[in-house]
């Protein structure tokens, strides 16, 4: 009997700082892990507009995204490998434009010729 009073006493000592720890976490906040990070998830790094070029042309239709090859450096993007067709280039380009932040597609080295179905 003597405990149980006790611990009512502590719980009771205990509650104006559980109530002061919670008012603290309601003037700040939480950080958003990004900002926390000081990452930005707004596109135009080289790494981003790649992966997006390469996950855009991997899933989109009549166009071999495994056989391209995407490099990005200063928001140029050069595109490479083998498409069956000019059309599958000529798509690949357009897309790759579309991207935000891209400043320039160079695709001399995505080549027609017919290899992508072949593999």
């Amino acid at each position: 009997m003597k405990n149980a009073s006790l611990s009512r006493w502590a719980l009771l000592a205990l509650l104006p700082l559980g109530a002061a720890i919670s008012t603290a976490g309601a003037a700040n906040p939480p950080v958003e892990q990004e900002e926390a990070r000081g990452e930005s998830v707004q596109p135009g790094s080289d790494a981003w507009i790649t992966t997006k070029v390469k996950a855009d042309l991997l899933t989109t239709q009549n166009v071999p995204g495994m056989e391209i090859k995407v490099d990005t450096v200063n928001g140029v993007v050069t595109l490479s490998g083998m498409v069956d067709t000019q059309s599958e280039k000529d798509r690949a380009v357009q897309l790759t434009r579309a991207i935000e932040g891209v400043k320039q597609v160079n695709a001399d080295h995505l080549k027609v010729g017919g290899a992508a179905s072949k593999k």
